[in-house]
């Protein structure tokens, strides 16, 4: 005869509650059938498990030693039951995030450490690409999340748009142009510039601008982030237009920012694999998102 779940529950009931009648109870059966169970399972481990002594059930020498490896096995099913209750409730207890440059040293790591005060337990899985990167390893499955930029390609990807931002001039400090309260682009012409990738929107439509206004700005340097064109700006290498979601700590190192008008924007989206229903990690790290961005955006209108 083989053990069996039953049985082993009936045991542990037993040295729990230190009866058979008390044992019934937890388990919802009869005394009668807890009492059959012990004699199955006696019958199949081939020794005595409990010595009748005044009325009593008092474990053998041999119940004790089994009872340590029935308990261990019992924590290990409450673990799995745990395991269970996290997917069913979260997922898999794991999100992976992939977030354009820009939102990934700022909003993005904001939005963790709100995320984690809900789901302290929960692996989060954060890497930093380029949008078109984030795109593809979103539709791939890789990721169950992406934060990118609005020139992706969103056919094949669910997407929502998640905001969109007003560019702000980087100036290096001392540079001529930081006297100024409000840059146009006719104040780019013949200034060093740091540009962003060619395809990227917001750097079209400043071209744009500079072209119909007859400004010719003496491209320097191109970079896909923003963070980057940041911290060149910061060297001294040109003047950049920048998400200002990339902005955090480059001021209070001397970095000068204006806002540019007429305005251009930066508009980013979030995008969710198309053929997997979103877990709930994935709608709560959504919901910290929109709080951090509406947070900051309160902040910057201030």
């Amino acid at each position: 005869m083989a053990l069996n779940f039953r049985q082993i529950e009936a045991f542990r009931a037993i040295i729990i509650s230190g009866t058979a009648s008390r044992a019934a109870e937890l388990m919802g059966v009869t005394q009668p059938a807890v009492s059959r169970l012990i004699g199955e399972l006696e019958a199949t481990v081939g020794f005595p498990l409990f010595d009748r002594v005044k009325g009593r059930l008092v474990p053998t020498p041999e119940a004790d030693i089994f009872y340590r490896d029935v308990e261990t096995s019992f924590r290990g099913l409450d673990r799995l039951r745990s395991s269970a209750a996290r997917i069913r409730d979260f997922g898999s207890g794991h999100i992976r995030v992939a977030s354009l440059a820009a939102a990934g040293s700022t909003i993005v790591p904001r939005a963790v450490r709100r995320f984690r005060e809900s789901f302290p337990s929960a692996i989060i899985t954060l890497s930093i690409m380029t949008s078109a990167a984030v795109r593809n390893h979103v539709v791939d499955g890789e990721y169950d999340l992406g934060l990118a930029a609005d020139e992706v390609d969103l056919s094949g990807v669910e997407h929502q748009v998640f905001g969109s931002f007003p560019a702000l001039c980087a100036i290096p400090p001392g540079h001529p142009l930081a006297a100024k309260k409000i840059i146009g682009p006719a104040d780019f012409d013949g200034v060093d510039y740091v540009a962003l990738s060619p395809e990227d929107r917001a750097r079209l439509k400043f071209d744009a601008l500079c072209r119909e206004a007859g400004a010719r700005p003496n491209l320097v340097i191109e970079t896909p982030f923003a963070i980057t064109a940041c911290a060149l700006s910061l060297e001294g290498v040109g003047v950049g237009i920048v998400n200002p979601l990339s902005i955090d700590g480059f001021s209070e190192r001397g970095l000068v920012f204006r806002p540019f008008e007429p305005a251009v924007y930066f508009k980013s989206y979030l995008l969710f694999r198309p053929d997997v229903q979103k877990a709930r990690l994935v709608r709560a790290f959504v919901a910290a998102l929109f709080e951090v961005r509406n947070t900051r955006h309160r902040v910057a209108v201030a």
